[in-house]
């Protein structure tokens, strides 16, 4: 920790705290957190925040005396305050891209890790622009995507690569499979990518203006064709998600994934009537979200702050394949869990945050993904809490 970090009074502190993934991290860091963290719970609706430190109390009383933080994400001020006073500060306010870009400031201003459930490309690359350069002054690093997107697929990578030998060049598959609910976060955050379309190329175009060209090197993730995937069994559409991008920041910053590195990431489909009705779904949502009103009435239908009662969620799972080849080898690996959009997304959040705050970790700056700055120390917390990661085979 650097000198700073000692006096500051929150080890971590969780802003949109009162969101329905905002409590289901809360509720985890109240049931998980070792003795002796340091964390707070933020928001702007102070009663909100002290009716949910009620809650957790009722099953850990040391909760009881849990320190409740107002921050606006529409008063600056306010975000500066809650920056200056945590080393971590974790935000479930989205969409990002409207609600999060002050606080990203506040934080590479204020040398304060931050974590966030982004899954919009856009936003990403638009951060980085604006703030990677200030972090990196600062010490600060920033991680966006820390959920189910894409924590399971950037560390499932990782897993993947270090199965296979080093030096070479190096391909990688994932395949997706989950049974669950949509995230109304995660809904929205869709919407308004669908929206973007142009402004979303702009803003990868000017990210890659600003950032160092690799020498010696190559690593990318192109969207690949639909097709019968006789490795898993299943048909493979691409996922047009934020996963991939993260993979390739991943393999950039890393010399580990090879002087060749590429990665391709689908949905797993068994039946084919079932892959052509989903693509057929995508593409209606993808038409319909250009016109203001369609985009309107699809927003309302699953709300942000919304979400699937605990039974429904403790019947939801997801399943990541992936298979590596290099060097003549060819590895299969999984990641597996339980409810992705939300359950698993509120554990992996807090384990990340606690990573940040807690572990021995690489030295980094800047916006950064969770491969690049937690790795193995991630993946063991994460496998500690449930989640699996595993060789299924090599070849």
């Amino acid at each position: 920790m650097t000198s700073h970090d000692k006096d500051r009074p929150y080890d971590i502190a969780l802003f949109g705290a009162t969101s329905f993934v905002g409590v289901l991290t809360a509720e985890y860091l109240a049931a998980h957190a070792p003795a002796g963290l340091r964390w707070a719970i933020a928001g702007r609706d102070t009663a909100k925040l002290e009716r949910l430190r009620e809650r957790l109390a009722e099953d850990h009383p040391a909760c009881a005396e849990l320190p409740v933080l107002r921050a606006d994400a529409g008063d600056p001020a306010s975000l500066r305050e809650l920056a200056a006073h945590a080393r971590v500060v974790a935000t479930t306010v989205g969409p990002y891209l409207t609600y999060g870009q002050d606080l990203v400031a506040a934080c590479a201003d204020a040398g304060t890790d931050y974590l966030d459930l982004s899954g919009e490309p856009e936003f990403v690359d638009r951060m980085y622009v604006r703030h990677d350069a200030r972090a990196r002054e600062t010490g600060a690093r920033l991680l966006h995507a820390c959920g189910f997107d894409s924590v399971p697929h950037d560390l499932g990578v990782y897993y993947t690569v270090r199965q296979l030998p080093e030096d070479v060049p190096l391909r990688v598959d994932g395949f997706v499979r989950t049974h669950a609910r949509f995230s109304g976060g995660t809904f929205a955050s869709a919407l308004q990518q669908f929206a973007r379309g142009r402004q979303m190329v702009a803003a990868a175009r000017e990210r890659r203006r600003h950032e160092p060209r690799l020498v010696g090197r190559t690593a990318y993730a192109p969207p690949g064709p639909p097709r019968y995937a006789a490795e898993v069994g299943a048909w493979a559409l691409p996922l047009p998600t934020i996963d991939p991008q993260v993979v390739q920041h991943s393999a950039r910053a890393l010399p580990r994934y090879g002087p060749d590195f590429r990665y391709r990431h689908y949905a797993a489909v068994r039946s084919l009537p079932v892959a052509v009705g989903g693509v057929a779904a995508v593409g209606t949502v993808l038409a319909a979200a250009q016109l203001p009103p369609a985009r309107r009435w699809l927003s309302g239908l699953v709300r942000p702050g919304e979400g699937p009662d605990a039974a429904r969620r403790a019947a939801s799972w997801f399943s990541l394949r992936f298979v590596g080849e290099g060097g003549g080898q060819r590895v299969y690996t999984e990641v597996t869990g339980g409810d992705p959009g939300y359950g698993e997304t509120a554990k992996i959040f807090a384990e990340a945050a606690l990573c940040l705050a807690l572990d021995d970790l690489p030295e980094t700056s800047g916006q950064v993904t969770t491969a690049v700055a937690m790795a193995e120390p991630l993946i063991e917390r994460l496998t500690a809490a449930g989640i699996g990661f595993r060789v299924a085979a090599v070849r």
